[in-house]
């Protein structure tokens, strides 16, 4: 029987290029495998922060060597993967490995038409980006594209609703457009207020891994995150548990613990503070008490035609179907930044009553 052992925290953290080469060799060895593309999920995500953070890394990439060296017979074999496969092959190359195989990659995917079978203009945005990182444009048939993404976060309302596959898919045409923090995104004011709507759903609903995302967008938009969203995300990041052990579930919630590590980045503060073994590990969130965002979501519908989209004359009633710990969460969400009222009045829906 393997033994679990959830890991100390030590008197003295150890030097951050300990802790990335621990955090590469993790991913690369220890929780999953080069051809389940749960893998390629979880390593584009590790190298991509890495990379748009500026880490030195380059004399650590030794544990994804043997999978760079066999890209382009996995890119063949697997070509419905192929953005998963040139994100990695990218941040690989840019983060010192040497090698030209992403040109190779981006060859076979245009010569092969691979974006053209896209059905969202989310994936065909991603290719795009991907591709452009070597001078190529899959799509010069499509000038359109980024005015469409600009015309659906620029929908400000729509991202007023609970929806969290829209506030996913904002977050990361913010990402696409601003190239990873390298430009200006040019967002529109409506834009932003899409942002900002989303992260009140998401504070509402204590989701703190799109939270991270939400406030990552801000910062590379050119605005700030309430301080209220950033000490969250923050405070989050720093009580993650972390458990090594053979056998032990990955079920886990690494997504929220890079995100939370790569926004922490972004702010200027050094990432992944928690020492790491070469070893399985399992990242868990401590998890918060009750988010009010379903008790809010009840309180609108069961009011029907009696509720209203001002935010002043609602409080009292809304306050009254939440819980003391929620009540407190609904507090801090009000005045964590000036826009509560925009936001209440679409997430409301009162001008379509009778309809959630």
């Amino acid at each position: 029987m393997s033994k679990i052992v959830t890991l100390p925290v030590p008197n003295r953290i150890e030097s951050l290029e300990a802790r990335l080469s621990a955090l590469l060799d993790i991913f690369a060895t220890h929780r999953r495998f080069g051809d389940d593309v749960y893998w390629l999920k979880e390593n584009a995500e590790v190298l991509n922060i890495l990379e748009t953070t500026g880490q030195q890394v380059d004399h650590l990439l030794a544990p994804h060597a043997d999978f760079y060296a066999g890209l382009e017979d996995r890119f063949a074999f697997f070509p419905q993967y192929y953005r998963f496969f040139l994100s990695i092959a990218l941040d690989l190359e840019d983060l010192g490995m040497p090698g030209d195989v992403s040109e190779r990659l981006i060859d076979r995917a245009i010569s092969d038409d691979l974006v053209r079978a896209e059905l969202s203009d989310l994936q065909r945005a991603e290719a795009s980006r991907l591709m452009a990182r070597r001078g190529r444009d899959p799509l010069p048939q499509d000038p359109g594209l980024t005015d469409r993404l600009h015309g659906f976060i620029g929908n400000s309302r729509a991202f007023a609703l609970p929806n969290k596959k829209a506030a996913y898919e904002l977050t990361h045409i913010v990402f696409y457009l601003s190239e990873y923090g390298r430009r200006d995104p040019g967002l529109s004011e409506e834009a932003m207020t899409s942002l900002e709507h989303a992260g009140m759903l998401a504070f509402l609903d204590q989701n703190v891994d799109l939270m991270a995302e939400i406030c990552i967008s801000m910062v590379w938009a050119g605005r700030t995150p309430p301080a209220a969203w950033t000490d969250w995300v923050l405070a989050e990041m720093r009580a993650f548990e972390l458990t090594e052990g053979d056998a032990i579930s990955i079920q886990d919630d690494y997504h929220t613990y890079l995100m939370c590590n790569w926004f922490a980045a972004i702010k200027g503060l050094e990432p992944f503070r928690k020492s790491l073994n070469n070893s399985r590990v399992r990242f868990d969130r401590v998890q918060s008490g009750v988010a009010p965002l379903r008790q809010m979501s009840e309180c609108m519908y069961q009011m029907g035609q009696g509720r209203s989209a001002n935010w002043s004359a609602m409080r009292r009633s809304v306050e009254q179907w939440l819980s003391p710990e929620a009540l407190n969460l609904l507090h801090l969400a009000e005045t964590s930044c000036d826009g509560f009222d925009r936001f209440f009045e679409g997430f409301s829906r009162a001008a379509r009553t009778g309809s959630v």
